[in-house]
């Protein structure tokens, strides 16, 4: 017998050789290969090819290492190196796999995705894709479960009912499966702040979709134009079967399926044909163009939109009509758009007209006011402003007082006479929380502050008398907890964005309409089930006729916009919730003896009562030093340029995710708009990876 045809005891050969098992997946096929330690990942799968005798194209295949979740991409690397030895089982698999992709429209989209990269630049390669720009904002997340639903054929059911006819779309290059979109994906032009506007400057409308963004490729057959497009809800019973979180304990739960953007979807146990949500995982939109973003604006409307049905942020029941107004007014120009678009696809725009209009929409501030001013000075607010001031055990209500606002500071004077004194109150409003508490029918027009102090938060309530003043000082009020004075740019455009929000949710006291009420209304699918369960006791066409009217009466308000300027204005409301931007994760914090939750914001964390959501203390990131997580008792710990540090245990969610949030907006705050398109991924994992 040869020497080397002995096998010893420990599966090694005399000759220094062993069997390596592999399994092949396209083939559903085990082979064993003799190898030694020595040799190196692409001559195992050399001779792995070799053996096979398969004429096939195996270039996007890759070594999986199942015991250990590991990639071997490493080709040069020895096996020695990688650690393997007799008892490995590996996969020889494509790296490219299909995922079911639920974008933020609620729509599913088969998408062929790099399951060895990681999920920081899949996400971006997707985003190419759909040729939406900053792909930084977005990532994937694990669908949450309803625990109510313990069938699966509902599940599936939904789904179905959800279900994209589109094409199979595959990111990246670099493969022979993809080599029918190289030529397209590749192309800096359509990629850039440069290419052709995708939005027609006159109506709005998209303009002509399928060629100004996929050309003549084979994608064009599947209408991909349809992601620039709001389709309104066909029936309910899609918001009754949707997942609705019913608490902040609901939301917080959530958040732990976000995946973790540094490691790949196969390290995170995603399986082909899984279905995965892509959204806005950050709330801090840059460079949102109407001119150059159709299918971003349109994705992220998308998003705002099933955020207020489903109940996901609050509002107040007239802003949920002007919400259900918008609603009604983007659907009726989508479906006037595409025919529009069926009839004359070639509509030109001038290229000099839309550059100039570009520039308007994306200088910063906005459109300036006639009187420029004294830019040497800092404005200042000065008027008479009731003030309440919260106490246990009392019903005092508002007083009365002369208010000053300069810099970042407020004070308050008995009298407009004694404003030269000592004021009787003054508060620097840098770091605090400022949530409007307005009801336009009522004439209602609160400002609630809650400003840091060393043991927690102060709680402040202003009312001001009119919508001007409203404006005026929730503007001051905002820029000042950035640390902001009015003489900011963007101060003016702030007030003018509040009335604005303001003027559309004001109804028409005497409408003359509510007897012709349209017939393509269908109110149950423009508001959350909360609204309708208010009038749960009338009869279920007096429900619909008065709820439509009321539609209708908001519709006025928001009727003369174009289709790109209303999804703009229904994402600005949005941003304009209280609850915009915060997500939720339930924690323990270092001394507490209970869990809490904590908020993460693009500029702050803020602890919060469970129960309520009521803040207790903000820590902004301008003051931050570090942060750092201990990996063994999973304590995430921020340390702060002036106060205490801030530590946590985070409950049922992995700190990772904690670390990412706080990372990624970190990140996010280094973007400039003289940058170029392409992003610093290495910087991205050094902030968030707590490893790299």
């Amino acid at each position: 017998m040869a020497l080397d045809g002995i096998r010893m005891p420990d599966g090694c050969y005399a000759d220094g050789t062993w069997e390596l098992k592999m399994h092949v997946t396209d083939l559903n096929r085990d082979v064993s290969l003799r190898v030694t330690g020595e040799i190196h990942v692409g001559g195992v799968m050399l001779k792995l090819v070799e053996k096979l005798d398969v004429k096939k194209d195996w270039s996007d295949h890759a070594l999986w290492w199942e015991k250990k979740k590991t990639w071997l991409l490493k080709t040069h690397w020895t096996l020695d190196k990688y650690g393997i030895q007799a008892d490995a089982r590996l996969l020889f698999t494509p790296q490219h796999k299909l995922l079911r992709l639920q974008l933020p429209n609620m729509k599913h989209m088969k998408v062929k995705v790099n399951f060895s990269d990681r999920v920081f630049k899949a996400v971006s390669d997707i985003c190419k894709t759909f040729n939406i720009r900053h792909p930084e904002e977005l990532s994937l997340l694990r669908k949450p479960r309803d625990p109510k639903k313990k069938k699966k054929k509902l599940e599936e059911v939904e789904e179905d009912d959800l279900e994209l006819e589109g094409p199979l779309l595959t990111p990246g290059s670099g493969t022979n499966s993809v080599l029918f979109l190289g030529s397209i994906y590749s192309s800096p032009g359509l990629y850039s702040k440069t290419m052709t506007p995708t939005y027609d400057s006159r109506d709005g409308s998209p303009l002509s979709p399928t060629t100004a963004w996929f050309g003549d490729s084979p994608l064009s057959e599947g209408n991909p134009s349809i992601l620039a497009v709001s389709q309104p809800i066909s029936s309910p019973d899609i918001l009754v079967k949707l997942y609705k979180p019913q608490s902040l304990l609901d939301k917080a739960k959530i958040n732990q399926g976000w995946l973790d953007s540094s490691r790949s979807l196969m390290e995170q146990d995603v399986k082909e044909n899984e279905v995965l949500l892509l959204r806005f995982k950050y709330h801090s939109f840059f460079d949102l163009n109407p001119k150059y973003d159709a299918i971003r604006v349109n994705q992220l409307y998308e998003q705002a939109k099933w955020a207020i049905l489903l109940e996901e942020i609050e509002c107040t029941e007239e802003e949920m009509m002007m919400f259900a107004a918008l609603q009604y007014h983007i659907n009726k120009l989508s479906i006037m758009s595409s025919d529009n678009h069926m009839n004359n696809s070639e509509k030109e725009v001038d290229e000099v007209d839309a550059a100039l209009s570009d520039l308007e929409i994306t200088l910063e501030g906005g459109k300036t006011s006639n009187t420029l001013g004294d830019i040497t000075s800092i404005p200042e607010l000065a008027d008479y402003v009731k003030v309440f001031k919260p106490k246990k055990l009392t019903l005092k209500g508002y007083k009365q007082y002369w208010c000053t606002f300069k810099d970042i500071t407020i004070s308050c004077y008995k009298s407009k006479e004694e404003a030269h004194g000592t004021p009787a109150h003054q508060m620097n409003l840098r770091g605090c929380e400022v949530t409007p508490d307005v009801n336009i029918s009522g004439q209602k027009f609160n400002i609630k502050l809650l400003i840091p102090v060393a043991d927690g938060m102060n709680e402040i309530w202003l009312r001001c008398d009119t919508e001007k003043q409203y404006a005026q000082w929730m503007a001051a009020c905002r820029l000042a907890s950035k640390g902001k004075t009015m003489a900011d740019s963007s101060y003016n455009l702030e007030v003018q964005n509040i009335l604005s929000f303001l003027k559309m949710q004001h109804m028409n006291p005497d409408p003359q309409f509510i007897e012709a009420i349209s017939t393509d209304i269908n109110p149950e699918c423009l508001v959350s089930p909360r609204y309708l369960k208010k009038y749960r006791n009338k009869q279920p066409g007096y429900i619909r006729d008065l709820i439509s009217a009321r539609i209708l009466e908001a519709h006025q308000n928001v009727a003369q916009m174009s289709l790109i300027e209303a999804k703009m204005r229904f994402i600005q409301a949005w941003q304009s919730l209280p609850e915009f931007g915060i997500t939720h994760f339930l924690a323990k914090f270092q001394g507490g003896k209970r869990e809490e939750l904590i908020g993460i914001t693009y500029n702050r964390l803020i602890r919060m009562d469970a129960g309520t959501g009521d803040a207790i203390k903000t820590w902004r990131f301008s003051n931050m030093k570090q942060w750092n997580v201990n990996w063994e008792i999973k304590m995430v710990t921020v340390e702060f340029a002036d106060e205490p540090s801030l530590s946590f245990i985070c409950a049922e969610v992995d700190c990772k995710v904690v670390h990412e949030f706080i990372g990624g907006y970190i990140f996010l705050s280094t973007r400039a708009k003289d940058q170029n398109e392409s992003l610093d991924e290495e910087m991205f994992y050094k902030l968030t990876s707590g490893w790299v």
